[in-house]
């Protein structure tokens, strides 16, 4: 064996610097170790009955582990999912909105431009028709028609000046 370490010398000194290497490594993951053991939601977790079943069934923790690691992957790549389609569903429809609201306001001015158009035609034809028919009134003489002043009844609709003039229009040429 003597032969062997002066024929390999770099053996010897790679694996004194390996056992080095894992006694440092070593007693880093007893520090860790111990910082997530001093850890009070651990200790708590540890005093439940759930911790305390997982402690005593070795196996159990390692499955439940090795799930909660497989499944991290796959449940963040379902939550992107979920999120960047409800991003891009509230953006849908924000440019699906805006684009019927400015349809419906581009035909609201449609409708409320030709409403002003028919409006205008119908007060115009409704003021030719008052005009023509005010001035066909004017020039149109009916014969025994009651004048202004007087209601069909023979009742004068303006108020007299003098309680003579109360009596009918004979009475008054004699």
């Amino acid at each position: 064996m003597v032969e062997n370490t002066l024929i390999y010398p770099e053996i010897l000194i790679e694996s004194s610097i390996m056992a080095k290497e894992m006694k440092d490594l070593q007693k880093q993951w007893h520090c860790m170790m111990k910082t997530v053991h001093s850890n009070s939601h651990v200790v708590a977790f540890m005093n439940s009955r759930l911790g305390q079943y997982l402690d005593s069934h070795p196996f159990v923790a390692l499955s439940l582990l090795v799930f909660m690691a497989a499944s991290a992957v796959p449940v963040a790549f379902f939550l992107v999912f979920a999120v960047s389609t409800s991003v891009i569903a509230c953006i849908g429809v924000i440019i699906v909105e805006g684009f019927v609201v400015s349809l419906g306001g581009f035909t609201l001015l449609c409708v409320l431009g030709g409403l002003g158009l028919v409006s205008l035609a119908v007060s115009s034809v409704l003021s030719i028709s008052y005009v023509a028919l005010t001035t066909m009134l004017k020039y149109w003489s009916v014969p025994n028609s009651p004048s202004k002043k007087e209601a069909p009844n023979g009742i004068s609709l303006l108020p007299s000046s003098s309680p003579a003039s109360d009596e009918p229009a004979a009475n008054k040429s004699e």
